[in-house]
């Protein structure tokens, strides 16, 4: 199934229109502060639908009638997850209330949308063991095994996401305190603890590792590489892969995320209430953090159990 996020555009939109999407992306971004990914998959379902309703009926997005919303969407669905849909519905809804707001419109068209069925979220995740082989798999005698044992170690004790830990600097992070400061979406703050057994590989990987890999050269990331840049997201996700496989994990089974969500079902499992995983892993809602509410239904069954005389 094709993705829709990739779609050819139909039509060169005319400039007005392009100008009217770019100020909206605009004004969204300075109210609610979206991330740089949220912001682009905004831009994405609104210019994709902007192209189509010019090339089928040579319209422009703020003259949309709620008809050709569900053409649109009829259409999207058929090459698009349920997620996808909620994210177009989402998107349109920001737009014509920005619209109504401004009176450029009278009536909303997304009044009669209904959105697509959420299908249960299960998030692929690690056993424990799984966990411990893929940390042991980094060959520590070198500058680059210590790099990525420090990396490995530090994604699995905070639940950082990748882009927060490849984006981390050294002066955020504070062994002595056993915190870090992360700037997570939405450029919202939050302070994680580490952790004593991460605190002490990202003291071994400073103490020696990191300026070995510099050579002298200068650089505010704390993760490095041989060429003294930032780690990017496609290098981790090349190296955790790499680990994996000596590990004896599947490399389809595994990805940056697997370690997140790791991270929030090992603590569940270990009777950490879900608001605690909620600000530790910088969720705004908590309904995003209970896609893993079926793991502590696991462990109630499993203490029911245990200790009920009749369990």
């Amino acid at each position: 199934m094709a993705d829709p996020a990739r779609t050819p555009a139909l039509a060169p939109l005319p400039p007005a229109t392009a100008a009217d999407l770019d100020a909206f992306c605009d004004a969204l971004w300075l109210s609610d502060g979206l991330s740089r990914n949220t912001l682009a998959a905004y831009r994405r379902d609104l210019t994709l639908f902007a192209c189509w309703l010019h090339s089928t009926h040579a319209l422009a997005p703020s003259a949309a009638q709620a008809t050709h919303l569900h053409a649109y969407l009829a259409e999207f669905s058929r090459r698009a997850k349920a997620t996808s849909q909620r994210r177009l519905l989402s998107t349109w809804r920001r737009y014509y209330h920005a619209l109504k707001q401004d009176g450029r419109i009278r009536d909303d068209p997304t009044q009669t949308l209904d959105p697509p069925m959420a299908a249960p979220r299960f998030p692929k995740s690690l056993s424990e063991a799984e966990v411990d082989a893929l940390l042991g798999a980094p060959d520590t005698g070198t500058a680059l095994g210590m790099r990525d044992k420090a990396m490995l170690e530090l994604l699995y004790a905070t639940g950082l996401r990748v882009s927060e830990l490849i984006g981390l600097r050294g002066f955020e992070v504070s062994l002595n305190d056993g915190a870090l400061r992360v700037l997570g979406k939405g450029d919202k703050e939050r302070l994680v603890p580490i952790g004593a057994a991460a605190c002490d590989w990202l003291r071994r990987y400073l103490s020696a590792a990191r300026n070995e890999l510099l050579k002298g050269r200068h650089s505010d990331a704390l993760f490095v590489t041989v060429q003294g840049a930032a780690m990017s997201r496609q290098m981790f996700w090349r190296i955790i892969k790499q680990h994996a496989l000596s590990a004896g994990i599947a490399r389809d089974r595994i990805s940056p995320h697997t370690i997140r969500h790791a991270f929030a079902t090992h603590l569940l499992n270990h009777g950490a209430d879900l608001r605690v995983v909620q600000l530790l892993l910088g969720h705004a809602d908590i309904s995003t953090t209970q896609i893993y509410t079926h793991v502590a239904r696991a462990r109630l069954k499993q203490l029911h159990a245990i200790h009920h005389p009749r369990g």
